[in-house]
């Protein structure tokens, strides 16, 4: 079994699970040991109130040793200035980097670990040289993001590309940008934890009590409210049309974008802005709601993402209404996919509503097929292969099924 440090971009606590932590705990339940690296931080704190807290938290656990957090999982909280961009401030950081992970290294006795990096900047703080092998996870383009230093990580995520043993991308676009920089660049889309979501239909919880206020017909979405992703507009004026609708939007707003404005959405009667709600109760939203949305924007950043809650959704057994994306493209026989417009979601959400669409047999099947331990399986195979980790690599079997282009 293989020593494995994830350099996560998210710490491990944000309400907003993403690859990364499901990445970490799959691998452990694989059998490997893995140190999960907390965000280094790609862009200079904000002056909000918003980033004090974590700011404050990240101070109170940096002297700390890596502290277990489930089993065959520790996670460290690396000292470092965020969004550094000066040279002395990056040497500095380079040096707080490199010799916190030797210490925790050496703590947990990882010998010869893998480094599963997330970070675009990874070249800045680690040297590849020291790890047994080095894999870029590229889960988004993060370039793309408000306030981030865009052209800075462009010229980074090349130089890592290049640099790195094997690049995994989880959507079509990424992977076209990218194949080029590595010869070992894989397509592997976005997955969900199908035993947790299914709870939805399996043993659904009583109904949340924000929610059991709200008349039936309830539209939902799950996520981070931001303006560079969602097409507010879009969905203010669907609310406006259909005041019959209920619509939920669970998550923070402006998580990544602080120009996010959802006044003209506050200002609708049957919207309701629950925020944040933790992971373990998505399944009893996502059950006591009637149709799942995804009302995307199309733009740089949305045409190079896979959104993990499309197969979230699915595993909850809910009919989705997504904006026809790159990504989902490959499984519009279990979504409707449509255009970025009022009229395509509000004629396809009445259809989900009146109980046409594909079927649940249909849904539940193909997120059934795209879990975390599968997709983390595949993508072992793929370094077994390349010779990265030797068998017995996994609790799997090697004759799983490699995706790569």
């Amino acid at each position: 079994m293989a020593d494995v440090i994830v350099l996560a971009t998210a710490d491990w606590d944000h309400p907003l699970w993403t690859n990364k932590q499901h990445t970490a705990l799959s691998l452990a339940a694989l059998g490997h040991r893995v140190l999960y690296v907390e965000s280094l931080g790609l862009r200079p704190p904000r002056k909000r109130a918003a980033d004090l807290p974590r700011i404050l938290k990240r101070l109170r656990r940096v002297l700390r040793l890596p502290r277990l957090v489930k089993d065959g999982v520790w996670v460290w909280s690396p000292l470092v200035l965020p969004g550094a961009s000066h040279a002395l401030a990056q040497r500095l950081n380079r040096f707080l980097v490199c010799r916190g992970l030797d210490l925790a290294r050496r703590w947990l006795r990882f010998r010869s670990p893998l480094l599963w990096t997330y970070n675009p900047l990874t070249l800045e703080v680690l040297s590849l040289s020291s790890f047994a092998g080095s894999i870029y996870h590229c889960v988004d383009r993060i370039q793309a993001q408000p306030e981030m230093p865009a052209d800075r990580i462009e010229r980074a995520e090349q130089r890592l590309c290049q640099a790195v043993d094997v690049v995994f991308t989880t959507a079509p676009e990424l992977q076209a940008s990218l194949a080029s920089l590595n010869p070992h660049t894989h397509f592997f889309g976005n997955v969900a934890d199908f035993d947790h979501f299914s709870r939805a239909w399996r043993n659904p919880g009583p109904c949340p009590e924000p929610l059991r206020r709200l008349p039936s017909q309830r539209l939902l979405f799950i996520g981070a409210i931001d303006a560079y992703k969602l097409d507010l507009p879009a969905l203010t004026q669907l609310a406006q049309r259909r005041s019959d609708w209920t619509f939920v939007l669970v998550g923070p707003v402006g998580e990544a974008d602080p120009s996010t404005d959802v006044k003209a959405l506050q200002a609708c009667p049957n919207v309701h802005l629950p925020g944040p709600r933790p992971y373990d109760e998505l399944p009893e939203w996502l059950a006591h709601c009637d149709v799942a949305l995804l009302p995307l924007q199309r733009n740089s950043y949305t045409q190079n993402m896979f959104p993990m809650k499309f197969f979230e959704y699915l595993g909850a057994g809910r009919p989705v209404v997504a904006t026809a994306i790159p990504s989902l493209q490959s499984f519009a026989e279990a979504a409707q996919l449509v255009e970025p417009s009022v009229e395509a979601f509000e004629t396809a959400i009445g259809q989900c509503l009146n109980g046409h669409g594909p079927s649940l047999e249909t849904r539940l099947s193909l997120a059934q097929r795209h879990t975390y331990v599968s997709r983390s399986e595949a993508m072992l195979a793929v370094l077994a292969q390349l010779g990265l980790i030797n068998p017995p690599w996994s609790g799997g079997s090697l004759s799983r099924a490699v995706h790569k282009r």
